[in-house]
C-alpha cells in the first residue's frame, strides 16, 4: 500500500504532499478458509483475470502431505476430496480462500511424483483472483513456505 497526503496551509493557503513510505502487509493477516461448490469455482476461475504461476520445488516427498503443507500455509480450504491412503503419482486439487474484504482467492495444485527425478515433486501451483495483489501475495507466501514442512506441532 503507498500513498500520499494532500493538505493545505490555513494561513497561507499552500498546498503541501507528504509521500509516504511503502506499508507491507501480510496476507495472512486477512485471508479466511472458505468454501464453494465446483461450478462456482470454475465459474470464477474462467472469470478472474490475475493469474501467478508458481512451479513446485520442496523438499517433501509426499503428495498427500505436500498439500496439506500448502492447505495450512496459505490458510485455505481444500475443496477437492481425496483418499488419504491412495499412493499414487499424481495430486491435483483446489484450495480457495477469502479475504476479510470480500475477495475470492482461488489456487490449483497439480503435482506429481517423478521417479526418473529421484522421487522429487514436480508440477505447478497456479493462484487466481480478480485482483492482482492477492495473485502475487499468495504466490509470494506459496514460494517462501512450500520448501519443506514446519516443525511438527504434535510432539
Amino acid at each position: 500500500i503507498f500513498g500520499t497526503i494532500v493538505y493545505e496551509d490555513a494561513s497561507t493557503h499552500e498546498k503541501g504532499y507528504i509521500n509516504l513510505n511503502d506499508i507491507h502487509m501480510d496476507i495472512m493477516d486477512y485471508i479466511r478458509p472458505a468454501t464453494c461448490t465446483d461450478e462456482v469455482f470454475r465459474s470464477m476461475w474462467a472469470e478472474f483475470e490475475w493469474e501467478n504461476k508458481v512451479a513446485i520445488s520442496t523438499s517433501i516427498g509426499d503428495l498427500v502431505e505436500f498439500l496439506d503443507h500448502i492447505v495450512t500455509s496459505t490458510n485455505m480450504s481444500c475443496l477437492t476430496p481425496h483418499d488419504r491412503n491412495e499412493k499414487g503419482s499424481f495430486l491435483a486439487a483446489n484450495l480457495y480462500a477469502k479475504s476479510v474484504f470480500g475477495e475470492d482467492a482461488l489456487v490449483n495444485v497439480s503435482v506429481e511424483k517423478k521417479e526418473d527425478n529421484d522421487g522429487k515433486l514436480a508440477g505447478y501451483i497456479r493462484i487466481r483472483s480478480k485482483t492482482q495483489g492477492i495473485a502475487l501475495s499468495l504466490g509470494d507466501r506459496i514460494t517462501s513456505v512450500q520448501r519443506g514442512t514446519q516443525p511438527n506441532k504434535k510432539q
